[in-house]
């Protein structure tokens, strides 16, 4: 490796990293990544990607195995005797395991001209591009990928201050047909576990949690009706964590290094809306870097970021307030038409000024009332 050049080095061949390749290599730049691991890499993750993530993946030319996915067509709130359920106005998610997730990708970039270096450590960052264990790799533009604890974001001194916020995710998977065709979210206090079909045949089950130490079983304890549906079903996966989840950046570029995905700023899991998220970072900076402009990167990051931060700092606070929570989700089994314009503002698919104006007043009234 020592000597070699590229326009951009991608550090991280996670579904992050290999989609700003994927985004670059579009705009006609000789694009290498860089990953100290080697594929088939798996990590704690929900799994599930809205319909805006896969029209993403369907613009950088990706396409997943029909016979290794699921569709979900909503989201289903469970919390003790209440439940709602909010349908997607078009086009349907899809759950899919990381695995196959990251094989599409992987396939996609060989098939593109992406240069993929696996087994290599990168140990900084240097004037000349990217230092590794293997020699100096040259480069114009820098993208950090890697990930909740980016090292990357420590070298270009975008790191942000800790969090006192500290929530965790593990994740399992489960031989068993998908008993729904939504993705379900079951509510207890400071924790929540999610359902999300991947096959035919599997679903994959993420806890998130609060404060305190624990593990997958202990969790599910928490959960005594998905508990019971799960009770005797064999294990398709060994358990995987992440966290903690907050992560904070000062920036998300400085001079020729750009972050991306987790890497670029993280709250939280709760909205199932990481992949798809990085994906549209993903065509931003392959925008940006046509125009040789990072600082429109920058804009473009804080745009995207608006909405699902938003919606995640509601979530959480209802997370944090059980009778608050119960309120929400109560409003929405009495009006599933309001969780699924909620559900159309997260895809992407309804204005906020719409959602705002058509269904604010209902679903205010049905919080204090």
């Amino acid at each position: 490796m020592r000597g070699e050049r590229a326009d951009v080095v991608v550090i991280g061949g996670g579904p992050a990293g290999l989609a700003a390749a994927l985004a670059a290599r579009r705009e006609g730049l000789d694009v290498m990544v860089v990953d100290r691991a080697r594929p088939p890499i798996d990590k704690a993750c929900g799994e599930g990607l809205m319909p805006d993530g896969l029209a993403c993946l369907r613009e950088l030319g990706v396409q997943l195995d029909s016979e290794r996915l699921h569709p979900f067509h909503g989201i289903r709130y469970l919390d003790e005797d209440l439940v709602a359920e909010g349908r997607f106005p078009g086009v349907a998610g899809v759950g899919v395991r990381r695995l196959d997730l990251h094989r599409a990708l992987i396939q996609r970039a060989e098939s593109v001209g992406v240069r993929l270096r696996w087994g290599v450590r990168v140990e900084g960052l240097t004037q000349a591009g990217v230092e590794t264990a293997s020699g100096t790799l040259e480069a114009r533009w820098i993208v950090g990928a890697d990930g909740l604890r980016s090292r990357v974001r420590r070298w270009a001194g975008l790191a942000g201050r800790e969090s006192s916020t500290r929530r965790f995710g593990v994740r399992r998977h489960y031989a068993v047909a998908p008993w729904s065709d939504c993705v379900e979210v079951y509510w207890a206090q400071g924790c929540e576990a999610y359902v999300t079909p991947v096959r035919h045949d599997e679903v994959g089950v993420a806890m998130l949690w609060s404060g305190w130490k624990s593990d997958f079983d202990g969790l599910m304890a928490r959960f005594p009706r998905l508990r019971e549906r799960l009770q005797g079903i064999q294990s398709r996966s060994r358990d995987r964590g992440a966290g903690p989840l907050r992560q904070r950046v000062r920036k998300v570029v400085r001079g020729r290094v750009a972050l991306l995905g987790d890497a670029s700023g993280y709250v939280d899991a709760i909205t199932g809306e990481g992949l798809s998220l990085a994906f549209h970072q993903a065509l931003a900076l392959g925008e940006a870097l046509r125009r040789e402009d990072l600082s429109f990167y920058a804009r473009r990051h804080r745009q995207l970021r608006r909405l699902p931060d938003a919606i995640t700092g509601l979530l959480l606070l209802v997370e944090r307030r059980p009778r608050l929570r119960r309120r929400l989700v109560r409003a929405f089994a009495h009006e599933p038409r309001l969780f699924s314009r909620f559900l159309a503002l997260h895809a992407r698919e309804l204005p906020v000024h719409r959602l705002v104006s058509s269904t604010g007043p209902k679903l205010l009234w049905r919080l204090v009332w």
